[in-house]
């Protein structure tokens, strides 16, 4: 048994995004295919008896009660009323607010490396409820395969996408969910489609959409100017937007030499060759019961 753990975080695209409306407290309803990627964060815990939630290195400009592991720590220990606290460091690789979903990835992966510390042995699904609360991407990161995804990010079907290669560029800007949803341009009423359609649709990459890429490429230039890099870089591929932005992407082919790519990238803008992922690399994490010297990665 440990006092220490190491869990990865991976990243996610969407594959589409589909707005197919707003629920009464504006909340928006959403369809979409989240793609894991080895793009990851680390999350670092490291137990505590005296029941103290610290973050070790605070990200910048990111109050102590906004932040998504300090808040993850905090609600599983007030649900399971346990007397342990814990040590929080994060390596951060996922760009923040680039759609990649990588605050929800490392707040799930902080409540599934504290399951087990703290020998709480909720399972998968009490799990997934604890970090809806959070947000509305932590319950895919604990869902931990590929999914099509529905409702405000809770309804989870799992889809089996075969292996690939993605360039995604991330072009320096980080953009608020918040100012895209609120738009009065966003389109809400999109017809929703079954898993069935989106296999025929992504046999056939250019029948895909984001749909608040329109809304985010009118408010921030650089997503625009990405998307249109790498259309002259790899014509043909359909770049979209993941997420609410600023990330984009598209399919490469795997033998590709991507050292030539990220070198003509403008200043300022970050570029990633990323695999698929069938689940996240801590899908099998276990609980554990007692709490003893000792350190072991997940991932």
């Amino acid at each position: 048994m440990t006092n220490f753990l190491e869990v990865l975080a991976p990243a996610k695209l969407n594959l589409f995004l589909h707005v197919t409306g707003q629920r009464q407290d504006g909340y928006h309803l959403l369809q979409s295919v989240f793609q894991l990627i080895n793009l990851s964060d680390t999350v670092k815990l490291r137990v505590r008896t005296d029941g103290v939630i610290h973050r070790l290195n605070p990200l910048p400009n990111v109050p102590v009660d906004e932040d998504l592991v300090v808040r993850a720590a905090q609600l599983l220990k007030k649900t399971c009323n346990t007397p342990f606290g814990v040590d929080i460091d994060l390596v951060k690789n996922i760009p923040m607010g680039a759609g990649l979903g990588g605050g929800s990835s490392d707040a799930a992966s902080t409540l599934l490396g504290l399951n087990q510390l703290w020998g709480l042995n909720l399972q998968r699904i009490e799990l997934m409820s604890l970090g809806l609360q959070l947000g509305a991407d932590v319950p895919f990161f604990l869902f931990g395969k590929n999914a099509f995804v529905e409702g405000v990010g809770d309804v989870l079907n799992e889809v089996n996408l075969k292996d690939t290669s993605f360039f995604v560029i991330f072009p320096g800007v980080s953009i608020p969910t918040k100012s895209i949803f609120s738009s009065p341009d966003l389109t809400r009423n999109r017809s929703q489609i079954t898993i069935t359609d989106f296999e025929e649709q992504y046999a056939d990459r250019m029948t895909l959409c984001n749909d608040l890429q329109t809304v985010a490429t009118q408010k921030y230039s650089e997503v625009q100017r990405a998307i249109e890099w790498l259309e002259h870089k790899f014509p043909g591929s359909n770049p979209l937007m993941t997420g609410s932005g600023s990330s984009v992407f598209c399919e490469i082919p795997s033998d590709l030499d991507i050292h030539n790519c990220q070198s003509e990238l403008p200043t300022m803008w970050q570029g990633f060759k990323v695999q698929s992922l069938m689940q996240h690399s801590a899908y099998n994490l276990k609980s554990s019961i007692n709490i003893q010297e000792g350190s072991r990665q997940v991932g």
